[in-house]
This record gives structure tokens, sequence and C-alpha cells, in this order.
């Protein structure tokens, strides 16, 4: 769940608002998720001295949630303008 508390975020949103204002691409943002994930990483292998399926398994949940969450938030919502305005498709099973 992305909605930590504000004092949570303010570590991190100087920061994060620098990388963003640098993505041109969808490469650049793969890049960067990959990145933060990779150091993500490195630093449990050192604390934990390996890393295992609990931390892969986490971090898939974690990016599985990112993207449900933009697509409730963001795409369920132009989806439902684009009904109103095109018509549905699933009319004739409502």
């Amino acid at each position: 769940m992305p909605y930590i508390k504000n004092k949570d975020r303010e570590k991190f949103d100087e920061s994060l608002q620098k990388i963003s204002d640098n993505i041109l691409s969808m490469g650049d943002m793969n890049y960067c998720f990959s990145t933060i994930i990779a150091n993500y990483l490195e630093e449990v292998e050192r604390v934990e001295g390996s890393v295992g399926y609990y931390y892969y398994n986490q971090l898939i949940g974690v990016l599985e949630c990112a993207k449900l969450e933009l697509y409730r938030r963001l795409a369920v919502p132009y989806e439902d303008l684009k009904i109103d305005e095109n018509g549905d498709v699933y009319d004739a099973i409502s």
C-alpha cells in the first residue's frame, strides 16, 4: 500500500521527484524500478547473509499491488468515462 504517513514520505519525496523529473521513457522507468529493487536486495543480503524466496515473493507482491492500485485509481475511472462516452460492450449481459 503506497499510503504511508506523510512524515514517512518526507524522507523519499525530494529524491523521488529528482528521479521522476528525468524519466523520459518506459525503459527509464523500468531501470529505476529495477535498480531500487536490486539495491534493496543487496542490502537484504548484506544484513541477512542471503536473499531467499520470502524476499522475492514480497517484492513481487509489492509490484503487483502497485500495478493494481494504478489500475484501480487511474485506469478504471478513465475506462468508465469511455464507457459513458462510447457505450458499454457488456450491455447484453448486464
